[in-house]
């Protein structure tokens, strides 16, 4: 028995070495990114812990450009990036449009240039049409922000939403329940830090968890943490969808 609990106890000071070395040691080439709300359900879940690569989207100088990977985000990339509404908060969602894009939604299917997307990532969870979040642009209904107004405003063409340079619109793969580019606008380019590559843990709590960090939570952390622990998420990697 003592074998047993020694075990246990090394197991879980080790996790939690690697958590803190993942949060605070890593913090220049990636950086953990706790998912707080299942808008990108099921793609990345509601208390997955990612590994977020900073570099691959890093402005390039004239010199590091020839040695370092760099890239612009793709369509169909899964970016984290700085909220444009209050950019201490960070946020993940899937970039549905680059500069000059032209995008519409028709009773809940994305179109992209005039293409019906073949999206095998989304799911809905109400099947009920509602006019502004299924069939966009239109008036504005919800929780639609200023910079969502404006981009309705001034980047309308022919009932399509044009993206305009600098710019990027991103949308959540839980369509249905996610606010995102059609309620608060476009993605600034400087906003986004990077992709994520890996989910390094994931543990099964409720988002009110992961935004308060209130003592239930350490405490279903230690009462819960194998039994709510998600092992077939761990080391599960995340990858983008080509969206043509």
């Amino acid at each position: 028995m003592k074998n047993f609990v020694d075990s246990t106890r090394d197991f879980i000071t080790e996790w939690a070495l690697n958590i803190l070395i993942l949060l605070f040691g890593t913090t220049t080439l990636v950086q953990a990114f706790i998912v707080p709300t299942p808008s990108m359900d099921t793609t990345v879940k509601v208390g997955d812990h990612l590994l977020v690569d900073k570099l691959s989207y890093a402005p390039s100088d004239s010199f590091s450009k020839h040695f370092l990977p760099y890239t612009e985000p793709k369509r169909g990339d899964i970016i984290v990036f700085r909220y444009p509404m209050d950019i201490s908060q960070n946020y993940v969602k899937r970039c549905m449009g680059l500069p000059g894009d032209h995008i519409k939604v028709v009773d809940k299917e994305v179109y992209l240039n005039g293409k019906k997307l073949v999206e095998p990532y989304v799911q809905h969870m109400f099947p009920r049409i509602e006019l502004y979040r299924d069939n966009f642009p239109a008036e504005p209904y919800g929780p639609v922000y200023d910079r969502a107004r404006k981009m309705l405003a001034d980047n309308v063409v022919n009932g399509e939403v044009v993206v305009p340079e600098g710019n990027y619109f991103a949308m959540g793969d839980n369509r249905d329940n996610s606010l995102d580019s059609r309620y608060w606008g476009f993605v600034p380019r400087e906003n986004i830090i990077g992709k994520p590559l890996v989910i390094f843990w994931s543990y099964d709590a409720p988002t009110e968890d992961w935004v308060d960090y209130n003592s239930n939570h350490f405490i279903d952390l230690a009462k819960n943490f194998f039994r709510k622990t998600r092992w077939e998420r761990t080391l599960k990697l995340v990858r983008g969808y080509p969206v043509q």
